[in-house]
């Protein structure tokens, strides 16, 4: 099997990768088209300390599966794969489960790779009219979205702190589910894709000085971010936190006891309502895509990826 592999703080691309095969209750998925994101790259630079194929977002036709009506269809997965034994998992929070495994991040081989297996329960169909391009995009935007489940975003003014692929999709689903939203990057090429939005895209400096905001989500992939948005947080307001790194960060939570701002943590959302709000036709996702590479050259893929400005680089088989 083709793919790439992440060993002994390595990353190459292997033809000889064995071919997963699914445990009771899992699906074997074909790849068809897979996203590199931050994750990924922080995870060659040690992040969550994996070993294996990376990758989590991905668009793949079901091969093999308990379940014969999902033979042949177009699905997209979620990354979490809880044990469905524990009382977290039994209380519906398989993203906690403290026995997970996490597709391409966490004790589970990836999407970057010919072919996949997950627990059938997690895997979601594609809608015929989103093209696999498009389909990669739901595990990001479901992540988006979960924001919008852990606060109230509606009428509220939020800052996007970070222009890279997430920031850009943060900023267009909050918006498109009522707040007022400012985006704050560092590349005026990024912003545009936001034009024809109702979205205020800044560059840094650009920001009105001395105001603070309702909500602020740090999207920036750098352990600064976190600190940054603290200062920008209103009194009482709140502090998304969506930033991973393999480097380790400190902040001066002095701030938010003074400010009695509440910091939330933001990881996966559900597929149910990343999927809606794509099919809203709203997100311009397509225009986040930078270029696209064979399995074969995915090492220049992830090349391309870590370049400062680098928007969406896709992996096909």
């Amino acid at each position: 099997m083709r793919g790439l592999l992440y060993s002994n703080g390595k990353l190459q691309y292997r033809s000889d990768l064995p071919k997963p095969v699914p445990q009771s209750g899992e699906s074997l998925i074909r790849v068809l088209k897979a996203g590199i994101c931050r994750t990924d790259l922080e995870i060659t630079r040690g992040y969550m300390d994996f070993s294996g194929v990376p990758g989590h977002e991905f668009v793949g036709v079901v091969e093999q599966s308990p379940n014969p009506a999902m033979v042949g269809s177009r699905v997209v997965g979620e990354i979490n794969c809880g044990c469905n034994a524990c009382a977290i998992c039994k209380g519906g929070l398989q993203t906690h489960c403290a026995d997970r495994t996490v597709l391409g991040i966490k004790g589970r081989d990836g999407a970057f790779a010919e072919y996949l297996a997950m627990p059938e329960a997690n895997l979601h169909g594609v809608p015929d009219g989103m093209a696999d391009e498009e389909a990669v995009f739901v595990e990001p935007v479901s992540a988006a979205y979960r924001i919008v489940e852990q606060v109230v975003v509606r009428g509220a003014s939020v800052l996007v702190l970070g222009d890279g692929k997430l920031g850009l999709l943060i900023a267009q689903t909050l918006d498109i589910m009522g707040a007022g939203v400012t985006l704050c990057g560092r590349h005026r090429n990024k912003l545009a894709i936001l034009d024809g939005t109702t979205i205020n895209a800044v560059l840094e400096g650009e920001l009105k000085k001395g105001k603070q905001y309702d909500v602020v989500v740090d999207a920036t992939g750098v352990p600064a971010g976190a600190a940054k948005g603290m200062a920008l947080t209103r009194p009482r307001g709140s502090l998304i936190l969506k930033t991973t790194t393999a480097e380790k960060r400190e902040i001066d939570l002095n701030l938010a006891v003074i400010n009695e701002i509440s910091v939330v943590g933001s990881r996966c959302g559900s597929f149910v309502h990343g999927m809606a709000i794509m099919e809203t036709g709203k997100l311009k996702v397509r225009n986040m895509i930078d270029s696209e590479f064979p399995i074969e050259e995915g090492l220049r893929a992830f090349e391309a990826a870590g370049k400062p400005g680098a928007m969406k680089i896709l992996l096909s088989f």
